[in-house]
C-alpha cells in the first residue's frame, strides 16, 4: 500500500482531534463546520478503503454505528465508593475535626462542584482509551466503551507525559441546553419529554446503538485520578496534569485551606448555581495531599477523605388538580397528585407522589388546594405542605379510594403497614402484568426479548393470564403483535425454551411470592429442595429458616393454599421448568476449615454471604444458621445487631472482620 496514504491518515486524525479539543474543550473553533465535516468525511472514505490502517481510536468512532445487545459486566480493579453525604455546615465542622485528629499537620481541601450525571470510569493505557465501565454498585459496572467514545471532550488519545495505566474518573451528563433540544424534539414527534437531564444521560449512556448515543451530545467532567502510584503529591496538581493530558476538567474548583473559604465556595454555588449550563446538586470537597488521604483510609462504604455537601432541596408552589391511584405488581396502591405544570430546580414537575393515606391526611389535603412542592435528593418531586390561605371554602377534603381503581376489589390495610392492597392478585390487570414481567425479569427466569410491551399486548389479547402460559405461545400467536417480525418472534420462543434450565432458586424467586426476594429464594432452596418440599412446610418449619420470619413464612403457606397457584406450578413443572434443586457436587479445594462452624452477619463489603458461605464449604467448614454454643466463628460486616451481641455474651465464640475470615485461607 503507498505509504502516503497512512502519512494521510494519521494527519487527519491528528488535526480532527485537534479541532475536536479546540471546539469542544477550549470553547475556540478554529474552522466551520462545514470544513470539519470534510475532514471527516475524507477520513471516513479512506479507513472504509484501506480497512487495515483501522483504530479503535480513531476521530471517525466518535460518529458511532456498533448495535450492542448486552454491556458484559466488568469488575472494578478499584473499587468505586459512593460519599458520604452533608447538609449542613455542622456536619463539615465534624468531619473537619475528625480529619484534624488523624493527620497532626495542616490540611488543604479541593472543593469542586457536584456534577448532576452518571458516574463513568475510564481505563488508559500508553495514552490511549482502552476501556470504560459504569460505576454499578462500586464492585462491578457495565463495560460501555462504544458509546463513551462517541463523547466528544472525551480524550481517545492523551498528550503531553502521561502515566503508562490508569484510570480517570468523572460524571457524563447533558447540558441543560441540549436537554431541551432533545425533549422538543420529542414533543415533535408525538413522545413524552424526558423528565431531568440526570436520568436521562444515565439512560443514553446504556442506548444499544452509538449512533443514537452520539446525537444526544453529552458532555463529560474528569475529577479522579486513580492507579497504583501518582505522578504528583496532591489531588490539585493530578487535576492540573489532566488537563494537560487532554481532559475536560472543571473551571470551578478551588484550593481552600479552612472551613470558612470552603462555607464561602458552597454559599457562593448554592446562590450562583441556576446559572451554570448544567446541573449540580452540590459541593464535592476532598482532602488535597494524597499521602493524608492514604493516612484517613476508608469505610465499609466511603472515602473519608472526601464528603458530598448536598443543597437543600428547592421549593416551589402549585395548584392540585387530582389524586390518581396506581396498582404495583404486588398490588400496593400509590396514590399521585397531579399538579399544574411548575417549574422546580430546572424542570417541569406535573406529578408528585403522596406515598399513602397517612400522608394525605397528615397534609390535610382538599381538592384543588395550593401546596409546596420540594424536589427530594433534587429529583423525585414530593409535596411538603399546603397553603391553607389560598384554601377555598367549599374546597373538599380528599378521602382516600375505597376499591381498586383498575378491578373493582374492595382494598385492605395492615394494622401494621401505611399501604392499602388490592387483594385480587391472581385477576387485577396490573398485578396479572407485573407478575409476569417479574417472572422474566434478569434476575429471575431472564427470558430475552420478552419486554413489558409484548407482555402487555399478550395479556391483552388474553394469550397469558400467568408464568405457565409463556410456555404454550407458539410464533404464529406472536407474529400478529404489534412491530413482531419473524425473527424477533423466533427468539423469544428459543428465550422461553432456554428459560426451562434455569436453576430452581431463580424459578421460586420468579414466581412472584409476596414477600420472598432474591436472597430469601436462595435460603429456602438450601432447606427445601423441591417446590413440593416447600409447599407442605408448616409455618413453623419455615421458620427455622435462617432470616425467615413469621410474615414470609404466612406469606409462603398463604401462596400454596390457592388452587390457582398449585394449577400453574403443576403446570411449570409439566412443561420441564426447574422446580427442584439439582444435586451438584461442590468442589473441595481444601481442608483448612473441616471440623469449624461459620455464621455472617452484618452488611458484608468485601464479598457476598452467598460467596463467602460457599467459601466456607469449599474449604471443608459448615455453615449453621443461629448462634450457639455449636458456633466457631461469627464474621461480622457493618451494623451487626443481635447475633453479634448473643456471640458476645455466650464468650465461646470467635467474632472476626472480613478480613480475619479472608486471612483464615492464606
Amino acid at each position: 500500500m503507498p505509504e502516503n496514504i497512512k502519512e494521510r491518515i494519521e494527519q487527519l486524525r491528528h488535526e480532527i482531534n485537534r479541532h475536536n479539543e479546540n471546539y469542544y474543550q477550549l470553547d475556540e473553533p478554529s474552522i466551520s463546520d462545514l470544513e470539519f465535516d470534510t475532514l471527516l468525511k475524507e477520513l471516513q472514505d479512506l479507513e472504509a478503503q484501506y480497512p487495515e490502517y483501522q483504530d479503535d481510536n480513531s476521530p471517525t468512532h466518535r460518529v458511532g454505528g456498533g448495535i450492542t445487545k448486552n454491556f458484559p459486566t466488568v469488575q472494578h480493579q478499584f473499587r468505586m465508593y459512593s460519599l458520604d453525604n452533608s447538609y449542613d455546615f455542622d456536619d463539615l465542622a465534624d468531619w473537619e475535626k475528625r480529619i484534624i485528629k488523624t493527620i497532626d499537620e495542616p490540611v488543604e481541601f479541593v472543593a469542586e462542584l457536584k456534577f448532576d450525571g452518571a458516574s463513568i470510569s475510564i481505563l488508559y493505557e500508553n495514552g490511549t482509551l482502552v476501556q470504560a465501565v459504569t460505576r454499578g454498585d462500586g464492585f462491578q459496572g457495565d463495560e460501555i466503551t462504544s458509546n463513551v467514545r462517541t463523547i466528544s471532550d472525551i480524550p481517545l488519545r492523551l498528550k503531553g507525559d502521561y502515566p503508562e495505566r490508569f484510570f480517570m474518573r468523572g460524571e457524563i451528563y447533558l447540558t441543560r441546553k441540549n436537554f431541551d433540544k432533545i425533549n422538543k424534539q420529542r414533543e415533535e414527534e408525538g413522545l413524552d419529554p424526558f423528565m431531568n437531564p440526570r436520568n436521562t444521560a444515565s439512560g443514553t449512556l446504556k442506548m444499544q446503538d452509538s449512533r443514537e448515543v452520539r446525537k444526544r451530545r453529552l458532555s463529560s467532567v474528569l475529577y479522579q485520578f486513580v492507579a497504583e502510584e501518582a505522578p504528583a503529591d496532591t489531588h490539585w496538581e493530578l487535576l492540573h496534569k489532566a488537563r494537560d493530558w487532554g481532559f475536560t476538567i472543571s473551571e470551578q474548583i478551588k484550593l481552600c485551606k479552612n472551613l470558612d473559604e470552603i462555607k464561602d465556595f458552597i454559599n457562593f454555588w448554592d446562590e450562583e448555581r441556576h446559572q451554570l449550563p448544567f446541573e449540580i446538586d452540590g459541593i464535592v470537597l476532598k482532602v488535597n495531599s494524597l499521602k493524608q488521604q492514604k493516612q484517613l483510609g476508608y469505610t465499609a462504604k466511603s472515602p473519608r477523605w472526601a464528603m458530598a455537601y448536598k443543597f437543600k432541596a428547592e421549593k416551589a408552589e402549585t395548584e392540585l388538580q387530582s389524586v390518581s391511584y396506581q396498582v404495583g405488581r404486588t398490588g400496593a396502591i400509590t396514590p399521585v397528585a397531579n399538579l399544574k405544570p411548575v417549574l422546580l430546580a430546572g424542570t417541569i414537575v406535573k406529578r408528585a407522589s403522596l406515598h399513602n393515606e397517612d400522608i394525605i391526611k397528615k397534609l390535610d389535603l382538599h381538592e384543588h388546594d395550593f401546596v409546596y412542592v420540594e424536589k427530594g435528593g433534587e429529583i423525585i418531586p414530593k409535596i411538603v405542605g399546603v397553603n391553607i390561605e389560598k384554601r377555598s371554602p367549599e374546597s373538599k377534603k380528599i378521602e382516600y379510594i375505597k376499591n381498586c381503581p383498575e378491578c373493582g376489589t374492595a382494598l385492605i390495610k395492615l394494622e401494621d403497614q401505611a399501604i392499602h392492597f388490592c387483594p385480587n392478585d391472581l385477576h387485577c390487570p396490573p398485578q396479572v402484568v407485573g407478575r409476569m414481567i417479574h417472572y422474566v425479569s434478569r434476575k429471575a427466569l431472564n427470558i430475552e426479548n420478552l419486554g413489558s410491551e409484548t407482555i402487555e399486548q399478550l395479556y391483552q389479547a388474553k394469550l397469558i393470564e400467568n408464568p405457565a402460559d409463556f410456555y404454550t405461545l407458539t410464533k404464529a400467536q406472536l407474529l400478529p403483535l404489534e412491530r413482531m417480525a419473524e425473527k424477533s418472534a423466533q427468539n423469544i420462543i428459543d428465550g422461553i425454551e432456554k428459560s426451562k434450565e434455569i436453576p430452581f432458586e431463580k424459578v421460586l424467586f420468579g414466581i412472584g411470592i409476596k414477600h420472598v426476594g432474591e436472597t430469601v429464594a436462595k435460603k429456602l432452596v438450601k432447606n427445601f429442595s423441591s417446590i413440593d418440599e416447600l409447599k407442605n412446610a408448616t409455618v413453623e418449619e419455615l421458620c427455622q429458616v435462617e432470616d425467615i420470619g413469621s410474615k414470609i413464612a404466612e406469606s409462603i403457606v398463604e401462596f400454596f393454599k390457592n388452587p390457582e397457584n398449585i394449577l400453574m406450578l403443576e403446570r411449570l413443572k409439566s412443561y420441564g421448568v426447574q422446580l427442584e434443586k439439582r444435586q451438584t457436587t461442590s468442589e473441595i479445594l481444601s481442608n483448612t476449615l473441616e471440623g469449624k462452624t461459620f455464621l455472617f452477619t452484618g452488611k458484608l463489603s468485601l464479598f457476598t454471604r452467598e460467596s463467602a458461605e460457599e467459601m466456607v464449604e469449599k474449604h471443608g467448614g459448615k455453615n449453621i444458621s443461629a448462634v450457639s454454643k455449636n458456633l466457631n466463628y461469627l464474621i461480622v460486616g457493618e451494623k451487626a445487631g443481635s447475633k453479634l451481641k448473643k456471640a458476645q455474651e455466650l464468650g465461646t465464640v470467635q467474632i472476626l472482620d472480613e478480613q480475619e475470615f479472608l486471612d483464615l485461607f492464606s
